[in-house]
């Protein structure tokens, strides 16, 4: 039951976040925040499938154990990848409250992400065994945590200012995906029952790319009926 349900939910999860990045890819026209945002939900989504669809497989077939090594590269993938979401997200805050200067906080991004690449290469991570080192895990997301930190504060204090109700909760969204990712990290391998936080902060994730593609959504529709109008 295990095995079907979640593999389900990661279908939907996917075919999901992919068909959306998809669409504000192709709707954005010369709109770069919105281009950026759909590279980001796709780069979201290809990146995560290359653990989840191992997962699905190992669990309707011989079990997690026996697909160690394919899990833990797509592990590897799925961090490198999540590190570009942050990036991209962060280039379209700035983008969208028409952020001018903050280098150090651009270069605080860029070196934080280019620590955590750099940490996930190391050979202590065992990513290829199903009992990789705790210590690294914790080490390699310490460089994440604090990007996530700095979007976080970019996110929260930009919309307050601008009174952005589209992306006012972006922040609130970030927080619950690293609530619900800390646990799993720290305590997973021991307590397995705290993987399922992984689908809640799977949501927070869809929830940020809904909330991008709500509002290209709901501007398009907004041009097609005052066409209509003017016709």
């Amino acid at each position: 039951m295990q095995a079907i349900m979640e593999t389900l939910f990661d279908t939907l999860y996917l075919t999901g976040v992919i068909l959306m990045g998809i669409y504000m890819i192709s709707k954005s026209g010369n709109n770069k925040q919105y281009k950026l945002f759909g590279i980001m939900a796709v780069v979201l989504g290809v990146g995560d499938s290359f653990h989840l669809i191992p997962r699905a497989y190992a669990l309707l077939t011989t079990g997690l154990e026996n697909h160690a090594a394919a899990l833990g590269v797509g592990k590897l993938i799925t961090s490198l990848t999540m590190t570009v979401f942050y990036v991209i997200l962060y280039h379209i805050l700035r983008i969208r409250y028409d952020i001018k200067g903050r280098e150090k906080m651009t270069y605080a991004i860029y070196a934080l992400g280019l620590v955590r690449i750099i940490l996930c290469m190391f050979p202590q991570n065992e990513w290829l065994l199903s009992d990789a080192s705790l210590a690294w895990g914790i080490y390699r997301n310490i460089p994440f945590a604090m990007m996530g930190l700095i979007i976080i504060y970019l996110s929260y204090t930009e919309s307050k200012k601008a009174n952005d109700r589209a992306f006012g909760n972006m922040w609130l969204a970030i927080v619950l995906s690293f609530a619900f990712y800390v646990p799993v990290v720290l305590w997973a391998d021991r307590y397995p029952l705290v993987g399922t936080l992984m689908i809640p902060k799977t949501l927070a994730y869809v929830w940020i790319v809904y909330m991008g593609f709500k509002e290209l959504r709901g501007k398009l529709q907004e041009r097609k009926e005052l066409g209509e109008r003017a016709l």
